[in-house]
């Protein structure tokens, strides 16, 4: 096993070690999510924190971590008998992305469990983390049967697993702490607000604190052994605080003025539901059992407020986490009666007011994995300096609610919301004889297929005879998520700022709409001679809609040219991610200019897409009285719909993107 880099090692990020320790000291306060760009050690100090944690003692023999004093009554290893139990360490248990749902529930032997009535349960990731730590890297890219199945856990303290009429229910109460790069998309708000706390991350840009995490890393990657051993000491002082505080935590009293103090903050920020509130006070009693304090002081309320507030206020995807902290003391200040006359409650060993209950500070920034610095100011996709024949970039008119742009047939690709699919969760179609492991029984057809073979494998009792070649995987039709290219003219002719604002509008509505069926993006604009991949594909909308708000206008209008880097975008995309099917949203007034034959040469280039099969939707942005039509023909080339700005938001958008296949027919 190899040697963790050290908790108390890290240096800078207290917010970081903050948001962990208090988890720490109260797992009631519901976990932790670490949101910060690629190499600030996030990771390194989610497994740094699992060698601080308590220890445990568990039922002997036990596969779900039951509490000797209180076991579990339903836990499928019992009943327990008092007595025998062993004291272990708390696990942290990590889930990979790409896990398989019975890999975090846990699977049943169905072939026995037919034929015997047995069982036979094999435990997964979420019986593992049991009263634990359960760890998500890159949790925001999560599929969204995960997604559920952890929710539905963390609702409950519990998981259940049903396999056609057989049911099995285990405790599982664990630490939920995910970590993530914002510029890989975002969260489902549902998971979102069940992580207690949130702590934004970043490298510092001072060099001398960039100086002191190199040397530690490096001194820890020559020998982990000897580098821990150095902060041994510290780690078992860190240790021994969270024990004091665990046993300190009971007494600590909540007053009434601390209540309102946290009433009024999550009103005043208009948070939802009451979720905020109850995590709020269970932090802020925390923070006053980590400073050594029986009493929740106004720094406490703050301190709760600033780690549990940011990431519930946020109302779509484009806004950006945060809190307005003069706003906050103006709350705190206008609803910060006490509840008693003690002038000078007792400051704890953090000295007068706690501190907010900090860990100690350093001079460093954070330690661990490596340290990346962030793209300068002006790089990847920063308004460009305002030339001639070019005008500077205009605001999005407000987005709107779009309906639904499918994709043709039925796809296999990610789990999602837009298209058809054959997927692992959704309506059962059909039966097959399993590939693999059987995941999804169809109970009906495996009892016609053991049925006809009962007598010659001389059954004599109630129960059926079933073998492995009679059971039947079901075939099931959900969703999937698409990559959705869009494809943006911002030449001259698109120039007018109240039609780019229009525009705008109409990609940022269409944005949305991606985030919410959780579609990839990617985003190519042409203007001038040639086109840019603004946003190779990604599953961050958030950053196409930057990318979209710095969008400059003016020149001639490349359509070939985008055509042609659109095609190259997706060639490169089929290679990765091949089961992905693509949506081609062009948005144009179907101009081209510039360079020898332009309108043959993009027609042409449309072809491309229709020979392909691409599913695309033309948006036709041509205003005024004379209209040319030339989106319409477009739109004929590419084999896909054309539809006008108006349109976007009608009814008869419905069912736009048709059988591309159909219109060639």
């Amino acid at each position: 096993m190899s040697t963790p880099f050290p908790f108390t090692a890290l240096v800078g990020q207290d917010d970081l070690r903050l948001a962990l320790l208090l988890n720490a000291v109260s797992p009631a306060v519901g976990g932790v999510l670490v949101r910060g760009e690629k190499g600030t050690a996030k990771s390194t100090a989610v497994r740094a924190l699992s060698a601080l944690m308590p220890t445990l003692d568990v039922v002997s023999g036990c596969r779900f971590s039951c509490d000797p004093g209180s076991p579990d009554p339903g836990c499928p290893d019992g009943p327990h008998e008092p007595g025998a139990f062993e004291t272990r360490a708390a696990r942290m248990v990590e889930l990979p992305v790409g896990a398989s749902e019975d890999r975090l529930v846990g699977a049943l032997d169905i072939e026995r469990a037919l034929s015997e009535g047995v069982k036979a349960f094999e435990p997964g990731l979420l019986a593992d983390a049991h009263r634990g730590i359960l760890y998500v890297d890159e949790v925001n890219l999560l599929h969204d049967h995960l997604v559920d199945l952890l929710l539905d856990a963390a609702a409950m303290g519990a998981s259940y697993v049903e396999r056609e009429g057989v049911s099995v229910r285990h405790a599982a109460r664990f630490l939920l702490v995910g970590t993530m790069n914002p510029e890989e998309g975002e969260l489902r708000p549902q998971l979102l607000d069940r992580f207690g706390l949130t702590v934004e991350v970043a490298a510092s840009r001072e060099p001398d604190q960039r100086v002191e995490v190199v040397r530690r890393r490096l001194a820890y990657d020559d020998d982990p052994a000897a580098f821990a051993a150095r902060w041994a000491e510290e780690e078992a002082a860190v240790r021994a605080r969270i024990v004091a505080a665990r046993e300190l935590l009971p007494s600590v009293r909540l007053g009434d003025g601390a209540l309102r103090q946290i009433a009024a903050t999550c009103a005043a920020f208009e948070v939802d539901g009451m979720r905020a509130d109850i995590v709020m006070a269970r932090t802020a009693t925390a923070l006053a059992a980590w400073a050594g304090r029986t009493d929740v002081l106004a720094e406490d309320v703050r301190q709760a407020a600033l780690l549990a507030l940011p990431h519930r206020r946020r109302r779509n995807p484009f806004d950006a986490p945060g809190l307005d902290e003069d706003k906050l003391d103006e709350t705190l200040e206008e609803f910060g009666g006490s509840d008693d006359d003690d002038p000078d409650p007792d400051p704890g060993p953090d000295g007068p007011g706690g501190g907010g209950g900090q860990p100690e500070p350093d001079d460093a920034p954070q330690g661990g994995d490596d340290t990346a610095a962030r793209p300068e100011a002006g790089e990847g996709g920063q308004p460009q300096p305002t030339g001639a024949g070019e005008q500077s970039a205009v605001r999005a008119s407000e987005p709107f609610r779009t309906k639904v742009l499918s994709v043709p047939g039925i796809g296999e690709g990610a789990a999602g919301r837009r298209s058809r699919a054959r997927t692992e969760h959704g309506r059962t179609t059909g039966a097959r004889r399993p590939r693999g492991a059987l995941t999804k029984l169809h109970l009906a057809a495996t009892v016609q297929a053991a049925a006809p073979h009962q007598r010659a494998r001389g059954r004599s009792g109630p129960g059926l005879v079933v073998r492995r070649d009679d059971l039947r995987q079901a075939t099931r039709e959900g969703r999937e998520g698409n990559l959705v290219l869009f494809v943006v003219d911002a030449s001259g002719s698109m120039a007018a700022r109240q039609r780019m604002s229009a525009v705008k509008g109409a990609v940022l509505s269409l944005l949305l709409d991606a985030y919410q069926r959780r579609d990839k993006v990617g985003l190519v604009t042409f203007r001038g001679t040639e086109a840019d991949v603004a946003l190779p594909p990604t599953s961050s909308v958030d950053a196409a809609a930057a990318r979209l708000e710095t969008l400059p206008t003016g020149g001639r209008t490349p359509l070939a040219a985008g055509l042609l880097r659109a095609h190259d975008v997706l060639r490169v995309e089929r290679l990765r991610d091949p089961a992905r099917r693509p949506l081609v949203v062009l948005v144009t007034d179907g101009r081209a200019t510039g360079g020898p034959e332009p309108v043959a040469l993009a027609g042409r280039a449309a072809r491309l897409f229709a020979a392909d099969g691409v599913a695309s939707v033309v948006v036709d942005c041509e205003s005024g009285p004379v209209r040319l039509g030339l989106a319409g023909q477009l739109a004929g080339e590419l084999g896909g719909t054309a539809v006008t700005l108006d349109e976007l938001r009608a009814d008869s958008i419905a069912g736009l993107v048709k059988d591309v296949q159909r219109r060639a027919a």
